[in-house]
């Protein structure tokens, strides 16, 4: 019997609408979707977005990801969930696994695929990318993200600011990700290094509670909330 093939879709940021067609119609053909999530007792936005292109008869696999930083959880983790979308594949049926933005930025699916590469080196593994919350973000906001010959730097902001800062300090664009509980500390170093007044703040993109703020000091002394699956682009050239 043959085995089934597993297709890791990005959803893209939020607006089913920013699916591609591709994803879409590799959604169609998978009866086991697989997704991710931070907390058993949470939704899966990965499974909301697209739950408009679900076909009538699927059925949804969540899988738990803790958040945390121990490596050894977080490995045991992933095989378990390796072996659940394995046990699919071996059925001969095919598997999709849903990823908020493009799959192979910051995401679980990285982990899962080499997981379950290690399980099964033969397995059928076809990665449908998505739009980016930086793309969206930027076009959004209207926000060159690179011109001419200038640096674009992603950072995914971590509790030590320094990395912000180095790349603020290279010049070009500069990209924020993961800014969560740290949206104080970011914009400390945004006021320090004087680029406070060219950068731009989306949160939620493409969803009911999506926010836009051009002017960043709005957002000091606001809750940790404020940060979760938000964006923060950032023109680090003395220019504007």
């Amino acid at each position: 019997m043959s085995k089934g093939t597993l297709y890791g879709i990005g959803v893209g940021p939020g607006d089913p609408e920013l699916m591609t067609v591709k994803g879409a119609r590799a959604l169609q053909r998978c009866r086991h979707v697989f997704v991710p999530k931070a907390r058993a007792a949470s939704e899966s936005l990965a499974l909301k977005i697209a739950k408009p292109h679900l076909p009538a008869d699927s059925v949804a696999h969540e899988l738990v990801f803790p958040m945390t930083t121990d490596r050894d959880e977080l490995t045991e983790r992933w095989n378990e969930s390796a072996g659940e979308v394995a046990a699919v594949i071996d059925s001969g049926e095919d598997a999709c696994f849903l990823t908020l933005g493009d799959p192979l930025l910051y995401s679980t699916y990285i982990y899962l695929a080499r997981a379950l590469r290690e399980r099964m080196p033969d397995v059928n593994i076809i990665t449908v990318p998505g739009i980016t919350s930086v793309n969206a973000a930027a076009a959004l906001t209207e926000f060159p993200l690179g011109e001419g010959k200038e640096n674009v730097t992603i950072v995914p902001t971590a509790d030590d600011t320094a990395a912000v800062r180095r790349a603020i300090e290279q010049g070009g664009t500069v990209v924020l990700m993961k800014i969560g509980k740290r949206l104080e500390a970011v914009l400390d170093v945004l006021e320090e290094t004087g680029t406070i007044g060219r950068a731009v703040f989306v949160s939620r993109i493409g969803m009911e509670d999506q926010r836009i703020e051009t002017d960043l000091a709005s957002l000091r002394n606001e809750g940790p909330e404020a940060g979760y699956l938000s964006i923060i682009l950032v023109h680090a050239n003395t220019r504007v």
